[in-house]
C-alpha cells in the first residue's frame, strides 16, 4: 500500500478533468487559432473553458491569460509589470522561488520579514513600500508550512502607500482550500497552476485585472492578447477547467473532511514523537497542511525510510551545492537550524482516507526513533 501524503507537490488528476482532456488528444485536435471547422471546434472548447476559469476565480473572462503553470504565470506578473512599469518589487521572504527569483531578477527589489507563524508583518511591508514601488507580490497560502496571508489588509497597505504598485498573489497553494474568487479579489494579478487542484500539469492562468498593464515574457504570434503568446493547450486548458469547476463544488466537504483528518495525523504524530513541534498556527492554514519538526532527525533521511514503508511525503529542506540547508521559509520563520533540518511536511489532499492517516501513525514514528537511536 502506498500513502501519498504530498498533495502540495502535485494532485492526482480528478476524474472529470481525464474525461474532459480524452477528445482533445484524439478527434479534435484542432489550433484554437485557426479560422476552419476543426479550429473553430478548439476555439469554442477555449471560449468554454476561460468562462469557467473566470467564474471561479472571480474575474472577467478577458482578464485571463492562460499559461504554462504557475512559475511561468508568476513570472508573468512581476517581470511582466516590471517592463511595462519599471520600479521597485516588493515580495516577502516565504514566497515560492518563482516569485522570490523573479523579485531578485529586477534592477530593485525588497524582502518583507514574516512572523514566527509565517504570516507577513504588515507594520515591516508599510515601512518598504513608497511611490517607488511598482509590483507586491504576497502568496495567499504557504506552500510549505500553510500559512495564509492576510492579502485584504495588505492591499489597503499597498494602495495608501504605493499608488503605481499592483498587488500579485501567488494562489497556487490556495485553490483547492480557500475561496479564491473572494479572498483573490483583494489582488490585482492572481496565478494559479492546474495540477494542484487535481487538473494536469504544465498548465495555468494568470487573472490580469481590467486596466492593469502587464507586457508579454513571451513572444511570437500575439495570443492571449498578446500578452502571452503560444499555440494554446487546448486539452490541458479543458481539463483546468473541468477540475476547477469540482474543486468549487465540492470544497467546503473537502475542507471540513481533510482538516479533521490532518488534525488526527498532527497531534497523534505529536503524542508519539517526543521533542516534536508544529510549524505555525494550525487554525490560519489551509486544512491540508500538517508541518511538523523533529528534533535530532535529519528529514532527508527520514524520506527515505517512508518511502521505502509506502509514505509518500517532503521535507522543508533543500539540497544545495552538496550542502543540506534548511528551508528558507523556516529560516524566515525563526526557526532553529537544528529543529529546521527534521522538518516533515505531510500534505494531505480530496483523495487522503481515514486508511492513510492510520498508516502514516503506524510508520513515522518508528522511523524517527530509528533515526535518533542511529545518531
Amino acid at each position: 500500500m502506498t500513502v501519498y501524503l504530498d498533495h502540495a507537490a502535485t494532485t492526482p488528476m480528478r476524474p472529470e478533468a481525464v474525461e474532459a482532456m480524452l477528445p482533445y488528444f484524439t478527434g479534435r485536435f484542432g489550433n484554437a487559432s485557426g479560422s476552419h471547422a476543426v479550429a473553430r471546434e478548439a476555439r469554442k472548447a477555449l471560449d468554454e473553458a476561460r468562462d469557467i476559469v473566470a467564474d471561479c476565480l472571480g474575474a472577467r473572462p478577458g482578464e485571463i491569460v492562460f499559461t504554462g503553470g504557475g512559475t511561468e504565470a508568476d513570472n508573468l506578473a512581476i517581470v511582466g509589470r516590471h517592463t511595462a512599469q519599471p520600479g521597485t518589487a516588493v515580495c516577502t521572504a516565504v514566497e515560492h522561488h518563482a516569485v522570490l527569483h523573479a523579485c531578485g531578477a529586477l534592477s530593485e527589489s525588497r524582502v518583507v520579514p514574516v512572523t514566527a507563524d509565517g504570516v507577513v508583518d504588515l507594520d515591516a511591508l508599510t515601512g518598504m513600500l513608497d511611490p517607488s514601488v511598482t509590483v507586491v507580490s504576497v502568496m495567499l497560502a504557504n506552500n510549505e508550512v500553510g500559512a495564509i496571508q492576510p492579502l485584504a489588509e495588505v492591499s489597503d497597505a499597498v494602495r495608501a502607500a504605493a499608488p503605481d504598485a499592483v498587488l500579485h498573489t501567488d494562489a497556487v497553494q490556495a485553490f483547492s482550500w480557500l475561496d479564491v474568487a473572494r479572498l483573490g479579489a483583494a489582488a490585482d494579478l492572481v496565478a494559479v497552476s492546474a495540477h494542484k487542484f487535481g487538473g494536469p500539469k504544465g498548465v495555468g492562468a494568470l487573472v490580469v485585472r481590467e486596466g492593469v498593464d502587464v507586457e508579454p515574457i513571451i513572444h511570437g504570434g500575439g495570443q492571449e492578447r498578446d500578452r502571452r503568446s503560444g499555440t494554446y493547450n487546448v486539452a490541458g486548458i479543458v481539463g483546468m477547467a473541468a477540475a476547477m469547476q469540482s474543486t468549487v463544488a465540492g470544497r467546503a466537504a473537502t475542507v471540513e473532511r481533510v482538516a479533521a483528518l490532518r488534525d488526527r495525523l498532527a497531534d497523534g504524530l505529536l503524542a508519539a514523537i517526543p521533542d516534536g513541534s508544529e510549524t505555525g498556527d494550525r487554525a490560519n492554514k489551509i486544512a491540508g497542511n500538517c508541518h511538523l519538526c523533529f528534533e535530532g532527525v535529519e528529514s532527508e533521511s527520514l524520506l527515505v525510510l517512508l518511502d521505502g514503508a509506502g509514505v509518500c511525503a517532503a521535507a522543508g529542506s533543500a539540497c544545495q551545492s552538496g550542502a543540506i540547508e534548511p528551508s528558507h521559509v523556516l529560516t524566515a520563520m525563526g526557526v532553529p537550524a537544528e529543529r529546521a533540518m527534521g522538518a516533515l511536511r505531510l500534505s494531505l489532499g480530496s483523495t487522503t482516507t481515514e486508511a492513510d492517516v492510520d498508516l502514516a501513525l503506524e510508520v513515522i514514528p518508528p522511523a524517527v526513533e530509528r533515526l535518533r537511536r542511529a545518531s
